[in-house]
């Protein structure tokens, strides 16, 4: 008897709908479908959750940022002032002496800017002949002018136009070994044009200033002692060829 109860109720459960027992639709059970539902509600808001929104407040939507960074312009601030360290004393040294014509007057100042020659007549068709640096390409001149001021150790102020092309110069550099004037300063005419010193020897004989005339600090301490203030200093392009010859006078510069 008991048998045929049970073959009688397997019989019925066998015959029960399908539907009855079936899987939910979206292939999940339980607690996961629970999940999955809360998923689908919140791809029906316009940011969906974790921008912005929260349950019971309304409040505007943050962009996401997808994992991008903004990143920070960095500014190099310039100092006001800077050291340029210890002023020794700088011996001047003679340069080497040339046999030079060209109908120049006697105590008058003659740059090569081509040569990168810097000429100071002496009497009887000779002349100092010091080694220089000079105007970079772009940056080079040519024309007359007189020494207006001279300086020892002199501060340096470079030009706004020289401190954006170069961020990080300071205002004013105090005059001293570490300073790109050097050790002295013949200023030209009311121009910010200079015959100086520099803390940098190895660019003697190049192109790479910004319109000045660098010597050695030993050549320009000689050249300061020699030229005064009222000195007639002409600039050229170019002397050509037979100008200077070297002589056997005086010492190597």
């Amino acid at each position: 008897m008991i048998r045929l109860l049970l073959v009688s109720l397997v019989a019925v459960l066998l015959a029960a709908p399908m539907h009855a027992i079936a899987a939910p639709a979206d292939g999940y059970w339980g607690e996961l479908a629970e999940q999955n539902k809360a998923k689908r509600e919140a791809k029906k808001k316009p940011y969906g959750y974790g921008y912005g929104y929260s349950a019971g407040k309304k409040t505007e939507p943050s962009k996401p940022s997808y994992g991008k960074k903004t990143a920070k312009k960095s500014y190099q601030k310039s100092p006001d002032v800077m050291s340029g360290g210890a002023k020794p004393y700088i011996a001047p040294k003679k340069p080497s002496v040339v046999n030079f014509s060209g109908g120049y007057k006697n105590g008058s100042i003659v740059i090569d800017t081509a040569g990168r020659r810097l000429y100071y007549v002496l009497s009887k068709g000779r002349a100092y002949s010091y080694p220089i640096a000079v105007g970079k390409p772009g940056f080079s001149w040519a024309g007359v002018k007189h020494i207006s001021s001279k300086k020892d150790w002199p501060d340096w102020r470079p030009p706004p136009e020289m401190r954006k092309r170069k961020p990080g110069l300071p205002k004013l550099m105090t005059g001293g070994l570490n300073n790109p004037l050097g050790a002295k300063a013949l200023y030209l005419g009311s121009t910010l044009y200079r015959i100086h010193g520099t803390n940098n020897v190895s660019s003697i004989g190049t192109a790479s200033s910004s319109g000045c005339f660098r010597m050695s600090n030993n050549h320009v301490a000689h050249l300061s002692k020699i030229a005064g203030v009222g000195t007639t200093v002409h600039v050229v392009r170019s002397l050509g060829k037979g100008y200077a010859k070297t002589s056997a006078a005086g010492s190597n510069g």
